[in-house]
């Protein structure tokens, strides 16, 4: 049985529309797959990182007092804890130290009249 040279044509043009197809096809899974969306999004986010950090860093240039003021106020926030402490540590030796000024001119007086 010899095809007709339209029918032959039309079967070699389904053949290499298919092996496109197949191609297309296995692109998309590779595209798709769930090792290649990781390996994009990571390399999105390592760009958008960077972005960032290079806008920060010529923000920091274009404004150093606010920048400086900025850093200064979010450590004091995560230090406060601390800092508290450290405060109310301050506060309580200063009271030790006006309590033993008080008590110290007394004791000379009562030396003094013995």
């Amino acid at each position: 049985m010899t095809d007709d040279p339209q029918v032959a044509a039309a079967r070699i043009e389904v053949e290499r529309r298919r092996s496109r197809l197949m191609a297309t096809a296995h692109e998309l899974q590779d595209r798709l797959s769930p090792k290649s969306l990781a390996r994009n999004t990571w390399q999105g986010a390592k760009e958008k990182g960077a972005d960032l950090a290079e806008d920060a860093v010529d923000g920091v240039r274009a404004h150093p007092l606010a920048a400086t003021g900025v850093v200064a106020a979010i450590t004091m926030f995560l230090a406060r804890e601390p800092l508290m402490d450290l405060a109310g540590k301050l506060v309580d030796g200063a009271k030790t130290k006006t309590r033993k000024r008080r008590k110290a001119p007394q004791k000379e007086k009562t030396e003094a009249a013995e």
